[in-house]
This record gives structure tokens, sequence and C-alpha cells, in this order.
């Protein structure tokens, strides 16, 4: 089994990878949480392949369980979903000894999440995601959110789960999109953190990639950066390399482009204009191009410089008048650029500059 312990300073859990499987997610969550009672929360596209599986396994195990499933989609990531379920959980007659297990994507898991970081002040949570960027991102650190009109994840808390169960089996029946999806994110983590990484990536294909090892290779980086800042008051915000121009793609689309392809296209964007300054060379801007294309993800945008930038200004790494924008400075390394607001509009210029 492969097991990444991450010991965050408000709590300490196990990240279990390619050894769990969905039937034992009963007798995980008994071990591992307790409790009398449960409520799954999935979406409309994993329920009907996985939640009555969960369910059989969380009965068996002793639990009471109740489920709430919602559309899926960023479009339910909203203060009205999010009542819904308090509503649900309420409704089940949750109490403090029950837990929550987020079933499905990134969406269900920041969802889910959020829920239970507020139902009764806090309530036990465990993760099982179903897609390539849950796996390796969403489902580990503890950020959980709904979205406002205005922006992505502008209402959260930080709320560390019991524990992240891998069944990296639930991955096969992932549309091919949302897989290349969650490729994305597995590039960012070798552009910001691991050149060797990114080199092994770069001369596979996604459909060669060993899925086991890379996710836990992901999740060990995550686990260093969450465990020195938690709380993303430094370090931690590496991370968000290529979200400050993607999450405004994705805002600007109404969401049609999936988080991590507007991720990996706010990724050569942001080293296009880096390129430009001189923070990053040419050729290290042209190989993160060359690598998401060849993983068939998105590498530019028709969007206007300034619809991005006007989007952006929602972004949470704006502090006042500045904005905090990742850039590499090579490849396996990256750092925080505090950029005045007037030179962020520039950057955004340089960066869709054809």
């Amino acid at each position: 089994m492969s097991v990444v312990k991450v010991e965050a300073p408000s709590h300490s859990y196990e990240v279990l990878i390619d050894e769990f499987t969905l039937d034992h997610v009963g007798d995980l969550c008994r071990s591992i949480s307790g409790g009398d009672a449960c409520c799954v929360v999935s979406d409309s596209n994993v329920a009907p392949l996985y939640l009555d599986r969960a369910k059989t396994s969380l009965e068996a195990a002793g639990y009471r369980v109740e489920t709430f499933v919602f559309p899926a989609g960023e479009q339910s990531k909203t203060l009205s979903t999010y009542a819904q379920a308090l509503s649900a959980f309420a409704d089940a007659g949750l109490t403090r000894s029950s837990l929550v297990v987020a079933l499905g994507g990134g969406v269900v898991g920041d969802l889910a999440g959020f829920a239970a970081a507020t139902y009764m002040r806090g309530i036990r949570c465990v993760q099982v995601p179903t897609s390539l960027l849950a796996c390796v991102d969403s489902s580990v650190g503890g950020k959980t959110a709904v979205d406002l009109p205005e922006g992505k994840n502008l209402v959260g808390a930080f709320f560390q789960p019991d524990a992240v169960l891998v069944d990296t089996s639930l991955l096969a029946t992932l549309p091919e999109h949302f897989f290349i999806d969650g490729c994305g994110e597995v590039l960012k983590y070798g552009v910001i953190f691991n050149s060797d990484l990114f080199a092994e990536l770069e001369s596979c294909s996604a459909s060669d990639m060993r899925l086991g090892e890379v996710i836990t290779r992901c999740v060990q980086l995550k686990r260093d950066v969450v465990q020195a800042d938690e709380r993303e008051a430094g370090q931690r915000q590496l991370l968000n390399f290529g979200h400050t121009l993607g999450h405004a793609i994705e805002k600007l689309s109404g969401f049609t482009v999936t988080h991590g392809f507007a991720v990996a296209c706010g990724m050569v964007l942001v080293a296009k204009a880096s390129a430009k300054r001189g923070w990053l060379s040419a050729q290290d801007a042209q190989c993160i191009e060359r690598a998401v294309r060849a993983w068939g993800l998105l590498a530019d945008t028709s969007e206007s410089a300034q619809a991005i930038y006007d989007a952006a200004l929602a972004d949470k790494k704006r502090r006042g008048s500045t904005m905090n924008v990742v850039v590499a400075s090579e490849i396996g390394k990256a750092r925080i650029e505090s950029l005045k607001l007037d030179d962020f509009r520039t950057f955004v210029g340089q960066a869709l500059a054809r």
C-alpha cells in the first residue's frame, strides 16, 4: 500500500493510494473516524457509478447512511447547493459524532468539505476522490470552498479531512477529457517543484503515465507544502501557479473550460510573460508550452487581456492594490512576484500578446 502521511498543524491524516478499494470504504471509515451515521455527498455523474457500492460498504460497517447528490459541474459549486447540503445533513440527523464522505471529483470534495467544516462548527470528513485532479490536488490539504458569481472559491475554510482514500481503478470510468484535465495539475507540480518529474512527464503521454506512482509523487510534494504552510501564508501560494489567469479563463467561459485545462493555459501564459521580463528563459517557456500541447491541454485563449485582467481582480491572491503572481524561474523552481495592479495589467498584456 502506498501511504502518504500529512502532518498538518491542525490535524494529521493519511492518504491511502492504490491499495484501497471502494468496497472497503466502510471498514476504513469505521477504523479511522468512527461515528454512528454518515452522509455520502456525490454528484450526478459519479453517483450512478459508485454510490451504491459505497453505501453498501458503509452500511455493512454499521453506519446509518444518507446521501446528498447534486448536479455535476462547477456551476453547482454555489452557496445554494452548499445550503442544500447542510439541510440534508440536518434532515439526516447528523451530529458531531457523524461523518461526511465526499465521493467525487474536485467540486464534490470542495463543497462536501466546506459543508462538513461548518455544519455544527465542524464534523468529520473523509475524501474519496474519483478524478485525477482531485487525487493529486484538491482532496489533499484541506482547502474547501464554494464559488460566488464574482469569482471561484471566495467562500470557504481550511479544514483537513480524516483521510483521503484513493482507488485508482475508479479513474477508469473518467471520460478522456476529464482525465486530461487532471494532467494540468500534474504538470504543474513538475514545473514548480521537480524538474525530474517534469522531464519524465515530457517524455511520455498521458496514457503511458504510471498512475499510482505519479499520484503518490504529487501528493508527497503537496504534503511537504501543506505541512510547512497550512493556511497559504507563504510557500503554499506556489501551488497557485497558473491559477490566477486560469481562474479568470474559467469564469469568462462560464466554466465550459474546466479547471485543469484553464490552469494549463494559465501556466503557458504566465511563462510567456515571464520570459518577456527575463524571469524565465525562453527555452523553458517553450518547454512548458510544448508539454501542455503534447498532453492535449489548452495553451491559448481567445479572451482579451482586458477581460482576463478584470476577471482576475476578484482573485484571492489580490492584496489591496497588489496581485501576487506565481512565476517559474526555471523548470522545477518557482517564486511569488507581488505586482502593483498597473504592472499586473501590463503583465497580462504581455501574456496575451501574439
